[in-house]
């Protein structure tokens, strides 16, 4: 009987040992896959993180690219938009009606920054060679040398002929030693055509322009626009 008993509590011992193993065991990789489980959200998140940030540093040279303009590639409004200042710089300068210098760039280009004629005349205001390094441009192409240099240019003829600014406009088409020889405009359709297109743009530009504190306005001349 007491053998009985003996063997029974042995059994029971035994049932009880293993459960706490098997207890102490789960227990162990509960802990075990919740510190693992943990570390992978800490290594995610981390990840995220260098994503977020890789995508910010992306995106910076790019909003620092786009202030960057280059004003010899554009043409037409927006550049006329954004060449306004240098013109204004030019005129003042020299001393020449923004409007009308406004008016000989379009006439002359359309504002296309790269237009080269068929006569090899670069640039917004059309410079031929030689007169772009009379003037001291080195780079036609570039907005501010060629309007700096052609604004010079302009006025230099309109002292020439005595401030008549048509005279000034038909040498800057066809040369000044063509206005010598015909005393006057010369008779040449392209050239009276040309003098025509720079007068219209200029009563548009003109009711566009809102002069400086300066007070650069119109130039004044029996034969210059009133």
């Amino acid at each position: 009987m007491k053998s009985t008993i003996n063997k029974k509590l042995t059994v029971y011992l035994l049932s009880l040992g293993i459960i706490r193993l098997l207890f102490i065991a789960v227990m162990i990789l509960s802990v075990t896959y919740a510190h693992n489980h943990n570390t992978q959200k800490v290594i995610s998140s981390q990840r995220l993180k260098k994503k977020v940030f890789a995508a910010k540093t992306e995106y910076r040279p790019l909003s620092i690219a786009v202030k960057k303009i280059d004003l010899s590639s554009i043409a037409g409004k927006k550049a006329e938009r954004l060449l306004h200042p240098i013109v204004i710089q030019a005129a003042g300068r020299y001393q020449v009606d923004p409007a009308l210098v406004k008016a000989i760039i379009m006439a002359e280009s359309g504002y296309n920054a790269r237009a080269i004629s068929k006569r090899g005349a670069k640039g917004l205001m059309q410079l031929m060679p030689a007169t772009a390094r009379s003037l001291g441009v080195e780079d036609a192409f570039n907005p501010e040398e060629n309007i700096s240099g052609g604004v010079r240019y302009f006025k230099q003829l309109v002292n020439q002929f005595g401030g008549d600014v048509e005279l000034a406009l038909a040498a800057y088409n066809a040369g000044s030693r063509n206005v010598r020889h015909y005393q006057g405009v010369p008779p040449f359709k392209e050239t009276r055509y040309y003098i025509k297109k720079v007068f219209k743009y200029y009563q548009i530009y003109k009711n566009q322009m809102v002069y400086n504190e300066k007070g650069i306005g119109p130039l004044n001349n029996s034969n210059q626009l009133s």
